[in-house]
């Protein structure tokens, strides 16, 4: 009988091993295409691997895994390791984290939305919330306020957006919904197609977006200031698979962690920022700038939103004004 040895159940296996020690490969779910977005993966790529000197790599791939509004299904079966996704997608499956999606919550910065996310991802009740998908939040993907760039006829006061049809989801959407627009909630690899083809006449997004999914190709107008709130993306991990690592593995992985938040700050802050203006004066875009008293209006209409949340979040068993007030409390200090 020939003798296996660990180099052949190792390739076997699809791993290898540098003397006793195994490489681990994680698949990492991800869409689109390399943006600001997806800074702060690609950066903890490439600090996990240095840390470890190659024995551990995360492979992203942009689409080749599975549909973005199937990346928490994805990982709760262990078909990737590592994935990225938006709680608006589903918001019934992931319901403690959409407190981070409801409108006006009045985060101001990149930093903050880090500070408040992070908050919610450490309670308890989310931890529990996402262990129903065999998942570990990681970080989140912070992004600024939305806002729509759209086409056809500018929609120049608030009361305009009646009956308008456009891209928005979760508590943007209801938002939208507040002041008579008919929200979409098409993923954002869908967007462009509809815009192109009507079904929407407007799309929310952060500045990226619109440049990466090329709203901007189209648009004729985009509003400067409604700043209703921002999605919440977080990046997750198998939960199996990360109490699977090892010591030093896992500790390479984590201590990343702030290193690739931060990556991704300045890189949108420095970046994307910087190339937004002129990517809009090039094609053209108008910007429409809305009064104090249209933008009072907008919060006063949408002011039930968190209330009719925090009802509707109780009725599932979460503790959903405790949720809301750890995101309030988090802003205050």
């Amino acid at each position: 009988m020939k003798t296996i040895t660990k180099t052949a159940v190792a390739a076997l296996l699809g791993m290898s091993f540098v003397g006793e020690a195994v490489a681990v490969e994680w698949n990492v779910s991800l869409w689109g295409k390399k943006r600001a977005f997806t800074e702060h993966v690609e950066k903890l790529a490439e600090l996990v691997s240095e840390k470890t000197n190659g024995d551990f790599t995360l492979n992203l791939s942009y689409g080749g895994l599975s549909n973005n509004r199937e990346n928490l299904d994805g990982i709760s079966i262990g078909a990737f390791e590592m994935a990225q996704f938006c709680a608006g997608y589903h918001a019934d499956k992931n319901p403690s984290i959409t407190v981070l999606e409801l409108p006006f919550l009045g985060v101001s910065s990149l930093e903050e939305e880090i500070e408040v996310s992070m908050a919610v991802y450490n309670h308890p009740a989310t931890k529990a919330d996402l262990g129903r998908w065999n998942a570990t939040l990681l970080m989140p993907s912070p992004l600024p306020q939305y806002n729509f760039v759209g086409v056809g006829e500018a929609p120049r006061s608030l009361d305009d957006f009646e009956g308008l049809s456009v891209r928005a989801t979760g508590g943007i959407g209801r938002a939208m919904e507040s002041i008579g627009a008919v929200p979409n909630s098409m993923s954002a690899t869908e967007v462009r197609q509809a815009l192109d083809s009507g079904v929407v006449k407007a799309v929310s997004f952060a500045p990226h977006a619109h440049m990466s999914f090329g709203t901007i190709e189209s648009g004729e107008w985009w509003t400067t200031n409604m700043n209703p709130g921002t999605v919440n993306c977080p990046v997750v991990a198998n939960t199996d698979a990360l109490n699977s690592l090892s010591d030093e593995h896992r500790e390479a992985l984590l201590s990343s962690i702030p290193a690739s938040l931060q990556h991704y700050v300045d890189n949108y802050n420095n970046n994307t920022m910087e190339a937004w203006g002129p990517a809009l004066d090039e094609r053209g875009i108008e910007r429409i700038t809305y009064t104090d008293e249209e933008l009072d209006s907008f919060r006063s209409a949408a002011g039930s939103i968190a209330k009719t949340w925090v009802e509707e979040n109780n009725a599932k068993g979460l503790p959903a004004q405790e949720l809301l007030d750890l995101v309030n409390s988090t802003l205050a200090n």
